[in-house]
């Protein structure tokens, strides 16, 4: 056998892929201790936590008004599956965390979703999964957003405007269907 038939196979991680926005930032750097850009692995026994206490939380955000452990997010693997997943705890006593619709009080928990939104306060963090096989370990990549996430995520889809410059809904429907014309008939 060569070589190249006895190396490993080598499996894939799991990834929680988590982009950053607060309309502050720009000011108060509240994301400086964050690490952005480059893939961490976390220990899958580990719970993954975020709040203002360094010692505590393995992703701290330098701002006075988020709770020493904001909340927490542990790797399992589902029942009677090889899926795996996080579940997403609240662990903060004074504020309420929106994990896309569903308020989150002091202690709660919810399976995160493949895809989804995490608020509290001015903070908005969208969070993907993407799946892996390794059970020993998880990554996460964090991205910082320059924009808000809830704006981007939500914005209606846009019309394009026709080359005079008016949309068709400055004008009144009158129930009448598209009529094709040639562009050198007037």
């Amino acid at each position: 056998m060569t070589s190249f038939e006895e190396a490993e196979t080598e499996e894939t991680v799991t990834c929680l892929h988590m982009t950053f926005y607060h309309p502050c930032q720009a000011d108060k750097m509240m994301f400086r201790c964050l690490n952005f850009c480059k893939r961490e692995q976390v220990r899958a026994d580990e719970t993954a936590k975020f709040g203002r206490d360094s010692s505590a939380c393995r992703y701290s955000l330098m701002d006075a008004r988020v709770s020493r452990v904001q909340f927490s997010l542990q790797f399992y693997r589902k029942l009677n599956s090889s899926e795996f997943g996080f579940e997403i705890k609240n662990m903060s006593k004074r504020t309420k965390l929106m994990v896309d619709q569903t308020e989150l009080g002091y202690l709660n928990k919810i399976d995160l979703p493949w895809k989804c939104i995490i608020c509290f306060g001015d903070y908005q963090i969208l969070a993907e999964i993407q799946e892996g096989e390794s059970v020993d370990y998880f990554e996460t990549h964090l991205r910082l957003a320059e924009m808000p996430i809830l704006q981007e995520r939500y914005l209606p889809s846009l019309q394009p405007i026709p080359e005079n410059g008016l949309s068709p809904s400055s004008f009144p429907s009158q129930g009448k269907s598209p009529i094709e014309i040639d562009e050198n008939e007037s």
